[in-house]
């Protein structure tokens, strides 16, 4: 026994001294338990799910400009071996995050709120500099994909088994939460690995204003994703200005940094600004979708949530959730028991029909919960342009009598788009202005078409005050067509 608990004791401090790996930035020995191999493919294997999730922002010069600009960034960290991926998601919501192994997402609603290349390159610092730290891998998250929000607030019952689940991992955006010491660490690795790259600093603390006048423009209701975990806004844009003077001076360089900023809001001109009709929107009780030309109605009250897989709602209550996606398959009934089969349903009822025209399989089945609960569900199969849509209504055997009618009229509603103001919905988009006199930014915003009511909005994605003296010949960015 004594000679067995020696071996024991031993195995263990062999395992200790192998969990054991010395931190890329801070040079100290700690203990992990992931290693660096095991690291970069939990990366790997979430970027699939990230980018069909949200989408690859569409425009191939501004993505290859910012890969360009995060694998400069890559080379001067603390870890330029790593095969490093830089995209820009085609999400509106102003966003950046990493991922374990070197995946790093920007949306295109953070890309349109840069107001220069050097507030770009601060936050690419910070972001690269959660990978370069290993962050996630000393909080050892099992879970790399945290979830902000489901549908707007609207908590979904968990007893909705694998659909809430389902709800939980489409909605929310997708992000690592950190502690607070690991984001000022990764602020103060976005001021030194930019300022390596001879940019100012001080400009990455200008754009957490920017940032924080954007939330208090909402009333302050919601941080934005990139503020909700990390320090508070005031606080950091005093201790990045502070960091930017210590690295300045450290590496000697305090002036003629670059900003860049003419040069970077050219690569904006055009970019898609908020949400994009084109990939469907609600107005008035209705779901629109221009491009794949249907629409349906919305119950009043729901909240909804509209992805590139997938759209979804929910009303306030959370005790049901209805789910739009495609279904494969040759024809309506290879797609419903293909569907069937994913879900674990099993048909309580199965039948042809047509919804406005179009060829329809109803069914209504039930799936049964290890605790011994039943969920039921309404699906219609509907085939429409090539395409199998599968609207699907989910809530609790008891409540399904209370949700059937609802489910049904939103699923009977479903109908070809003809509306050819719905069908010809386009995006705002940044537009590039050069101010022809002198004045305050309210002036020359004026002077530009801006109505009233967005001049304080324009005025922050431009990350100014109305009051500020704007001189003849700025670039200013404007929203229009």
């Amino acid at each position: 026994m004594k000679r067995l608990f020696l071996f024991g004791s031993f195995a263990a401090a062999v395992a200790f001294m192998h969990s054991c790996a010395r931190n890329p930035v801070t040079g100290k020995k700690q203990v992990v338990f992931t290693s660096e191999a095991s690291e970069i493919q939990q990366g790997a294997d979430a970027d699939p799910q990230i980018t069909a999730q949200f989408g690859v922002y569409p425009d191939s010069a501004l993505q290859r400009y910012f890969r360009e600009r995060g694998q400069a960034v890559a080379a001067v960290s603390h870890r330029p071996g790593l095969q490093w991926s830089y995209k820009i998601l085609d999400s509106d919501v102003i966003n950046a995050f990493a991922t374990p192994g070197g995946y790093v997402y920007f949306t295109r609603g953070i890309m349109a709120y840069f107001n220069d290349e050097a507030q770009m390159e601060g936050v690419l610092g910070h972001e690269t500099g959660h990978v370069t730290a290993r962050h996630s891998v000393i909080q050892q998250r099992n879970q790399i994909l945290g979830q902000v929000g489901i549908i707007a607030g609207v908590i979904i019952n968990p007893n909705l088994g694998q659909f809430a689940e389902q709800a939980s991992q489409g909605l929310g955006l997708l992000l690592l939460k950190f502690s607070r010491d690991d984001e000022r660490q990764a602020d103060e690795l976005g001021v030194e690995y930019s300022t390596k790259l001879g940019y100012d600093a001080h400009r990455m603390a200008e754009f957490f204003q920017t940032l924080k006048r954007e939330t208090q423009s909402h009333g302050g209701q919601a941080l934005p994703p990139l503020l909700s975990t990390h320090p508070d806004p005031g606080d950091r844009y005093v201790t990045v200005n502070e960091l930017a003077n210590q690295w300045q001076q450290k590496t000697g360089n305090t002036a003629n940094l670059k900003v860049n900023r003419d040069s970077y809001l050219r690569r904006l001109e055009g970019i898609i600004y908020g949400a994009d009709p084109r990939q469907g929107f609600v107005e008035a009780g209705a779901f629109y979708h221009p491009d794949l030309k249907f629409q349906f109605p919305v119950p009043q009250g729901w909240q909804t949530q509209n992805t590139p897989q997938q759209f979804q709602m929910a009303p306030q209550d959370g005790k049901a959730l209805m789910i739009l996606t495609l279904a494969a398959g040759a024809n309506l009934q290879e797609a419903a028991t293909a569907q069937l089969q994913k879900y674990q349903l099993t048909a309580r009822s199965s039948r042809t029909s047509t919804v406005n025209g179009l060829p329809a399989q109803i069914v209504v089945a039930d799936q049964q919960q290890q605790g011994g609960g039943v969920i039921r569900t309404l699906s219609y199969f509907i085939q429409y342009n090539n395409a199998i849509y599968h609207l699907i209504g989910v809530t609790s055997a008891a409540d399904y009598p209370a949700y059937e009618g609802q489910f049904a009229s939103v699923m009977e509603g479903f109908r070809t788009l003809t509306d050819a103001n719905k069908l010809n919905r386009r995006p705002e988009r940044v537009r590039l202005r050069t101010a022809n006199t002198g004045g305050t930014l309210r002036q020359v915003l004026t002077a530009l078409g801006t109505p009233e009511a967005r001049l304080e909005e324009l005025s922050i994605l431009n990350g100014m005050q109305l009051t500020d003296n704007v001189s003849k010949g700025t670039l200013i960015k404007t929203v229009g067509l």
